[in-house]
């Protein structure tokens, strides 16, 4: 192997602004005047580049904060988000270990509070939440959703031409970047 390959990924790993927020890793320093959300993914997923992250923390932002759940929550950056912008009792659950351990461990680094355990959440009992957010593949989603206690849900994770299709929701806002599409659905 190559010198230094391990540590070769931080070369892609840049920071990104997104409203309020910059969204970067450890290595980098947040332009002047952005709230810094510091993310390490570790072994998890998402580092916040994505544009399903960014669409996501876009809409977010927009909302007043209530009890969240963050569903399929890889290393954190949206509850880590949903917490700095006053939202209280974010759950975060994922499939992945790693992603459990990454998102407590970046809540830590950006000083939030916030509860994550693995829960599958086809299958387990969710907690009672005002808000879902789910950045995770459209057909995860459809299924999800009926799942859902919550009145509003931010879901991603889908291109731009598909869209969640789930009796008793509808979409009251949507976000596209890069072929990349973000909605937010409420309870019909």
């Amino acid at each position: 192997m190559p010198d230094g390959w391990e540590d070769r990924w931080r070369a892609f790993h840049h920071g990104v602004v997104v409203g309020r927020f910059w969204v970067g890793p450890p290595w980098e320093e947040a332009p002047a005047g952005a709230e810094a959300i510091v993310i390490d993914p570790g072994r998890a997923f998402g580092t916040g580049a994505h544009p399903t992250t960014r669409l996501s923390l876009e809409l977010l932002q927009e909302l007043e904060p209530a009890s969240l759940l963050d569903v399929g929550c890889g290393s954190g950056v949206l509850s880590i988000a949903a917490a700095r912008l006053g939202f209280e009792y974010v759950t975060a659950i994922d499939l992945d270990d790693a992603a459990i351990e990454a998102t407590l461990a970046n809540a830590r680094v950006n000083g939030v509070e916030l509860s994550a355990y693995r829960a599958d959440a086809l299958a387990d009992e969710l907690p009672e939440t005002e808000l879902a957010v789910a950045n995770i593949a459209l057909d995860v989603v459809e299924r999800l959703l009926p799942r859902l206690g919550a009145s509003r849900a931010v879901t991603s994770g889908y291109l731009d031409r598909d869209g969640p299709r789930v009796e008793g929701w509808h979409r009251s806002a949507r976000r596209e970047r890069d072929g990349w599409a973000a909605d937010l659905l409420e309870r019909t």
